[in-house]
């Protein structure tokens, strides 16, 4: 791939926000066809009912990880210089980070790529929880909450256990590697049959866990091309929104991967809710929405806990996982316990008999 020419048109940093918006772009109408969430995949497994979601989330998982191992196996990534080898990665904060981060996903009734989505397609409570989680992200990335973060982040890290490679740790290469997305691949596709899901749903599932594939690639390339270095890495969507306010505010430097993401699933996500008739307006004042307190509540957790896990369910689950790091996986384990316990906790009794079973409802 030949970044010469967009790097000599728009810049360094040009190149990589057009890169992101390209990615974004992609990730968000795909996201928003096949409303991906993490937090429905996982009510479809505590709650009983139809695993559509929990399908078109493990498609989008298997593509992501055999995908990037099949670079690795190829030689087309080298990630033992980005920031999930590089230097010790926080246990303690992935696993506590991951528990608060799947409290406030059930709270706010969406995962940080969802809530753009909604917001995107109309919703203003997803608008008004970004908002609160991006001033929490930035306050634990850069702010009055760096010390929290610090010391919960200090407790026990990769170093202790021998390092942050699952593949090393199992004794495993590259083919290895290949060998657990091809397993994760086809375990995805038998519920996808056994769910009877469309292969419309199907495919947009794996198309979204293609664009983290793409982003390790560009980034990849783009650091070798570029005169200032730079990490390869993929989608986030948690530190994305605190650097921009950051931004905004004079404490970050120049736009780059993470501005070109957010404009690229918020403009992907709109086209695709305005093409398909599914942009609508949604307040607080709708009835059965829940208190605006609990939105607040489940944004700051979020905040703190994506920066403190260093990432999101997909900048964590997914780029992490798909090169299989330790602390990423570990995140993503505890953001998905945590909101299996967390609505059977919070919302568990309010569900009536005939609810289990029911359609899946995408996050709100």
């Amino acid at each position: 791939m030949d970044l010469v020419p967009l790097i000599d048109a728009v810049g360094e940093n040009g190149a990589a926000l057009a890169g992101g918006v390209v990615l974004g772009l992609v990730f968000g109408f795909f996201a928003q066809r096949t409303a991906f969430c993490t937090r429905t995949a996982v009510l479809d497994l505590v709650r009983g009912r139809g695993n559509a979601a929990l399908a078109t989330w493990a498609a989008g998982f298997a593509a992501a990880v055999l995908g990037v191992q099949l670079l690795l196996y190829t030689g087309s990534l080298e990630v033992t210089e980005t920031r999930f080898f590089s230097t010790p990665q926080s246990l303690s904060g992935a696993l506590i980070g991951g528990a608060l981060f799947g409290l406030g996903m059930v709270l706010a009734r969406g995962c940080v790529s969802r809530l753009l989505v909604l917001g995107a397609s109309g919703n203003l409570r997803a608008l008004f929880t970004l908002a609160i989680l991006a001033v929490f992200a930035l306050a634990t990335y850069d702010g009055f909450l760096v010390p929290a973060r610090d010391a919960i982040g200090g407790l026990w890290n990769s170093a202790a256990i021998g390092g942050n490679d699952l593949l090393a740790h199992a004794g495993l290469d590259h083919f290895g590697g290949v060998a657990i997305g091809v397993v994760l691949a086809v375990a995805a596709l038998a519920l996808a049959i056994s769910t009877r899901l469309s292969p419309a749903r199907f495919t947009g599932g794996v198309i979204v866990g293609l664009t983290i594939v793409g982003g390790w690639y560009f980034t990849w390339q783009l650091s070798l091309q570029v005169f200032e270095p730079i990490q390869a890495e993929s989608l986030s969507y948690v530190r994305p929104l605190a650097t921009t306010i950051g931004l905004g505010t004079g404490t970050a430097g120049a736009a780059g991967l993470d501005q070109g993401l957010l404009v690229g699933i918020l403009a992907g996500a709109f086209i695709a809710a305005v093409a398909f008739r599914q942009f609508r307006i949604a307040t607080f004042s709708e009835p059965g929405t829940p208190s605006v307190l609990r939105y607040a509540l489940g944004a700051a957790l979020m905040g703190f806990g994506g920066i403190l896990a260093v990432g999101c369910t997909i900048g964590a689950g997914f780029t992490g996982g798909s090169v299989l790091a330790v602390t990423s996986l570990l995140g993503l384990a505890s953001m998905i316990v945590s909101a299996a316990i967390a609505d059977r906790v919070i919302d568990g009794r309010k569900l009536a008999p005939s609810s289990i079973g029911a359609s899946p409802v995408a996050a709100e």
